[in-house]
């Protein structure tokens, strides 16, 4: 087989699954959608005509979303979640051995996408402590040949934030565009986008997958100046949105008053699960913004078997580089949570 040069050197992200009792590794919510947007959903699905390709819809949803943000529906391109937004990113702005910057330890798709996209991705390292060195960031993109910078705020896997006042230090400090990945935005709540009309190479990705808990649908957008979302939608085949996706997430839109009171308890339940954790010998805590908590242990794999003993799952860093020992632990039902806090002081105590 004649397969493309370099795919079998491609790096992968594993995917695969068990139907484990407590499942917290991937950073979803454990609660489908509010009773209420369900019903509007359903009731929207029934009237959806399917011998139709998905003009309208996607229409509705940009409309919805720029009017939030007072732009205009050409500043809105839309995409299967914000994962396929940055991997067009990536594609748009790579190539030609081009450096795509982004720190690190961070989303892990970051260096998939710039393989795939024929780009040198470059790593701005951060602190032992995982806090961000913006003066550090910006050195990196200015003395390479940046055609793209990206930084994930809040930070996955760590949980850290960085202030607004900081992002806009970085885009007016580099010439090259700068996508700011706020895929948990609504669990931290202090968003760059009132900087866009500000300056035109600023882009902000947004998901409906984390607090909106539509990781099922596949359903992401980019904030950015009409220039950019133009040629960047040039790397997109028509049609990449499908009907069922658009129409739940535009209802989703509508009426995400109604997840409110689900961002307060996951944020609620992060303070008070990291603040057990931190009671416990032997366990660090990371600060995070997120609805996920990183905890490090002096044997994180041996930690992460005790889970899978009792059939939760966890996302284990095993011997990664920058994140030996550390485990990832999304926020479920406060039982869950509960489940998760005794299974660490059991493991803390060697009772596990």
């Amino acid at each position: 087989m004649n397969y493309r040069t370099g795919l079998s050197e491609r790096p992968q992200y594993d995917v695969v699954e068990k139907p484990w009792c407590i499942k917290v590794n991937a950073n979803e919510t454990n609660m489908n959608l509010p009773p209420l947007v369900f019903e509007r959903v359903m009731s929207r699905l029934s009237h959806v005509a399917f011998n139709r390709y998905p003009n309208e819809e996607e229409d509705f949803l940009k409309e919805a979303i720029a009017k939030s943000y007072s732009l205009t529906k050409q500043n809105v391109l839309l995409g299967g979640g914000s994962s396929e937004i940055i991997e067009k990113l990536f594609y748009s702005f790579g190539g030609d051995d081009k450096a795509i910057v982004y720190p690190m330890p961070s989303f892990s798709m970051y260096r998939i996408y710039a393989y795939a996209a024929d780009a040198k991705g470059v790593v701005a390292p951060l602190k032992e402590d995982y806090s961000f060195d913006a003066e550090e960031f910006i050195e990196t993109v200015n003395k390479n040949n940046t055609s793209l910078a990206v930084l994930c705020n809040p930070n996955n896997p760590t949980g850290g934030a960085v202030p607004v006042e900081t992002v806009e230090h970085i885009v007016k400090n580099i010439s090259c565009p700068f996508l700011v990945d706020e895929a948990y935005m609504e669990f931290y709540g202090k968003s760059a986008t009132p900087l866009l009309k500000k300056y035109p190479n600023l882009l902000i990705a947004r998901t409906f997958s984390k607090a909106y808990g539509l990781a099922a649908a596949r359903v992401g957008y980019l904030l950015a100046d009409e220039k950019i979302i133009d040629m960047v939608s040039r790397s997109f085949m028509p049609y990449h949105m499908n009907v069922l996706s658009l129409v739940t997430a535009d209802i989703v839109y509508q009426m995400r008053h109604e997840y409110e009171p689900r961002i307060a308890m996951i944020i609620s339940e992060r303070k008070r699960v990291a603040a057990e954790l931190a009671k416990i010998d032997g366990i660090k805590v990371y600060p995070s913004e997120t609805n996920f908590l990183l905890v490090k242990c002096g044997n994180g794999e041996a930690l992460n078997e005790a889970f899978v003993r009792k059939n939760i799952g966890v996302r284990s860093f095993g011997k990664a580089k920058n994140l030996e020992n550390c485990l990832r632990i999304s926020m479920g039902l406060r039982e869950e949570n509960d489940e998760i806090i005794d299974v660490i002081k059991l493991f803390s105590e060697g009772r596990d």
